[in-house]
């Protein structure tokens, strides 16, 4: 019994476990185990090298799947960390505009109410190929579509620093005084242009190509067609070159919106001055009142006189405008060119967009495609005048300062736009507007200037 205790504390003592065999050979590699006395050593050597090699894979597999385990711990809290961080950067960063124009705006809604749209936009949107289409098959909107775009960073600008300051705080000081911009708009109301004739616009069969007896191209500005292409043998459109630094090349066309009469004037006059962006600033119908007669085609191809227009596509930006891409083809000379039309749907007549944001983005879009041409863009609403003008001042007064001008008088801009067409704004709100909509561009590219 004593040697069988014996026996069974040798055992115990010197037949490691596993774990303590691992233990043994982690530690001391030099040492070589032997198995117990009574235990058959047939084949020592085997047995031992089987679990020397069976304890290495699994504290090998072991170690392996710890450093793999802490890894993926150590990436995953660096990922959420730096999620953590980017988002916190990003509420710090993003900050609100300037309480000065925060407060024009809510001077400007609180005194007018937001614009009561006529029906549903997405419906407007999806019908407004088919309007004044005699019936036909609307074209199907492409599938792309896109939000606003308000957090694109502004075009790369040259603007004076200082002349931006002295913009804000020409806003503020109209915020401060109630009375200057009233009296700066019974100033401009009162303002005569010199020359202002338009005996070309009234004579007999001309007259008739106008929208609005009040808003009637100068003879001394206005677009000539060539007689020889016209298909009403006239050189007459209801049409003006707005120029701005360069008087040999005019920035701009203000146009009225085509009538069913003049649609073949309006291609004509797109391909003469070579013209490839349209800003359409309408809706075809308002308030079930015609705006614009829909001059281009639901689908497919239409041939005006001598002018084939090829729907190519249509894309739905958001719910306030749109972008249609055409091919012009001259059947004369087959000659074609691309025309973009940007479509703005929720400007209504005497009224202004329901924020300066969503026409800032529009006009982006519109420098974006017309960036590095020379051409003129072609502008026009309804009668070619108000909201027309209200874009191209805003436009206009913007490009000046991108370019590094060191003084900006809108006021000025204003009568400058109206010695070239009549009527150009023609509302107290829709100068305010264009005020305002400059101050707030102006904001987002000062905050995006090097200090």
């Amino acid at each position: 019994m004593k040697n069988g205790v014996q026996s069974r504390t040798n055992r115990n003592i010197w037949s490691p476990k596993p774990h303590h065999k691992t233990f043994v050979c982690l530690f001391f590699p030099d040492l070589r185990l032997h198995p117990h006395p009574h235990c058959p050593r047939s084949s020592p050597s085997v047995v031992e090298a089987h679990h020397m090699e069976v304890d290495f894979i699994f504290f090998a597999f072991t170690l392996l799947s710890s450093v793999v385990e802490f890894v993926f711990l150590h990436i995953t809290v660096h990922q959420v960390s730096s999620l953590l961080v980017t988002h916190w950067m990003r509420a710090v960063i993003d900050v609100s505009p300037s309480s000065l124009l925060q407060e024009l705006c809510r001077q400007r809604m609180s005194v007018k109410p937001p614009v009561e749209r006529q029906e549903p936009i997405s419906s407007r949107i999806n019908s407004v190929s088919s309007q004044f289409s005699d019936g036909g098959p609307a074209i199907s909107p492409s599938g792309r579509s896109s939000i606003s775009s308000w957090s694109e960073e502004p075009a790369h600008s040259n603007m004076d620093i200082s002349t931006g300051h002295m913009i804000l705080s020409y806003m503020e000081d109209h915020l401060k005084n109630k009375d200057r911009l009233e009296k700066e708009w019974e100033a401009l109301c009162a303002y005569q242009a010199e020359p202002n004739a338009t005996t070309a616009g009234l004579k007999n069969g001309n007259a008739k190509k106008n929208r609005s007896s009040a808003v009637v191209a100068y003879d001394h500005s206005r677009i000539t067609l060539k007689v020889e292409n016209s298909q009403g043998n006239s050189d007459y459109i209801n049409a003006s070159p707005i120029m701005d630094h360069d008087p040999r090349n005019p920035a701009y066309i203000a146009t009225q919106g085509p009538l069913p009469s003049t649609v073949a004037d309006f291609w004509q006059m797109v391909w003469e001055n070579g013209c490839v962006v349209i800003v359409m600033l309408t809706p075809l119908v308002e308030n079930g009142v015609k705006q614009c007669y829909h001059y281009w085609p639901d689908e497919g191809s239409n041939l005006y006189h001598i002018y084939e227009v090829n729907l190519v596509s249509e894309h739905i930006w958001c719910d306030d405008f749109l972008v249609r891409s055409f091919y012009l083809k001259n059947m004369q000379t087959n000659e074609t060119r691309t025309v973009t039309q940007f479509h703005f749907l929720t400007w209504l007549n005497q009224n202004v967009p329901e924020t300066s944001r969503t026409l800032l983005d529009f006009r982006r879009k519109v420098n974006k495609c017309y960036r590095g041409r020379s051409c003129p863009i072609i502008v026009h609403c309804s009668d070619g005048a108000g909201r027309t003008g209200t874009y191209i001042l805003i436009d206009m007064v913007l490009n000046r300062m991108a370019k590094g001008a060191k003084e900006i008088d809108i006021a000025a801009s204003l009568e400058h736009l109206r010695d070239q067409r009549p009527g150009m704004v023609q509302t107290k709100d829709q100068f305010e507007f264009a005020l305002t909509t400059v101050a707030e561009e102006v904001n987002v590219i000062l905050k995006a200037l090097p200090q």
